[in-house]
């Protein structure tokens, strides 16, 4: 069997993804990143492999992606998180051709054609207001965790507008809001549709036409992706369950399938070949 694996350093979470023949998924593992990221990487990297019941020797193939990729000190090549991205999440829509990718600290929506090839992007990474961090930390301030975010919501009745551009005005804005006697619930739902317009921005930038996938850790709400389908008018794919986070660890371990098999077609040998396995 042959076997690759993808690993996804993330700002805010670290994901790897094991899979064998046919893209099988046989493992996936997740923590927190942190500040040390090549022993982060390591770390849950060995969990994956625990989980699959294999031994490192018997990866054939590891890419990496995310913030921290050139950290990830066992990786046989590295890829950026749109290349990655736009391979993951063709795979579970083939239909795809724009993608919003939300995380704790970025945001990003791309254009891909029917290869998987990106052809147009855009970032939003000069705030915290414009990723899902803003919504994290305003959960924090009124007393809620980042796992109560998503029940909190479903009470909104009169969402409040969050308009700051900033993450420090916007801030402003959530104190000013909880002075007055807002719901929490409301100013949490606030907090995302502000979240929605900036991203839904950002796709028209790219020319952004269906079908439409949305993926990151903030897709874990529900009430996002209704959000940006409602403002598009239109139907969009989330991965279910926690795929959603693991999008692009998913697209390193497929393109390192490709890998193999063009060094295969090359006549080159597998890089791990004379690592005992």
């Amino acid at each position: 069997m042959t076997i690759t694996a993808g690993l996804d350093v993330g700002s805010t979470y670290t994901k790897v993804m094991i899979l064998g023949d046919d893209r099988q998924v046989i493992a996936k593992a997740m923590a927190p990143t942190g500040f040390k990221l090549t022993e982060i990487a390591r770390t849950v990297y060995d969990r994956a492999l625990a989980e699959a019941g294999i031994a490192e020797s018997e990866v054939d193939y590891v890419i990496a992606t995310g913030a921290g990729r050139h950290q990830v000190d066992f990786k046989d090549i590295h890829v950026t998180d749109l290349t990655a991205s736009a391979r993951g999440a063709s795979h579970l829509f083939p239909g795809t051709r724009t993608i919003l990718d939300v995380g704790g600290q970025t945001m990003k929506a791309s254009r891909v054609d029917q290869a998987a090839k990106v052809e147009s992007f855009r970032l939003n990474d000069k705030c915290a207001a414009g990723t899902g961090a803003f919504l994290e930390k305003t959960a924090r301030y009124m007393g809620y965790s980042i796992e109560e975010i998503s029940d909190l919501m479903t009470t909104s009745k009169e969402p409040v507008p969050i308009s700051g551009v900033c993450a420090v005005f916007a801030e402003s804005e959530v104190i000013n809001h909880l002075s007055m006697g807002t719901p929490p619930a409301d100013i949490m739902q606030g907090a995302i549709e502000s979240l929605t317009g900036r991203s839904v921005q950002l796709m028209k930038r790219v020319r952004a036409e269906p079908e439409y996938t949305l993926v990151g850790g903030i897709l874990r709400f529900e009430t996002m992706a209704n959000s940006v389908s409602g403002l598009l008018d239109a139907e969009v794919n989330v991965p279910e369950g926690d795929m959603v986070q693991f999008v692009s660890a998913l697209g390193c371990a497929i393109l390192a399938r490709i890998r193999l098999d063009k060094l295969a077609a090359d006549g080159a040998a597998r890089p791990r070949a004379a690592v005992g396995a």
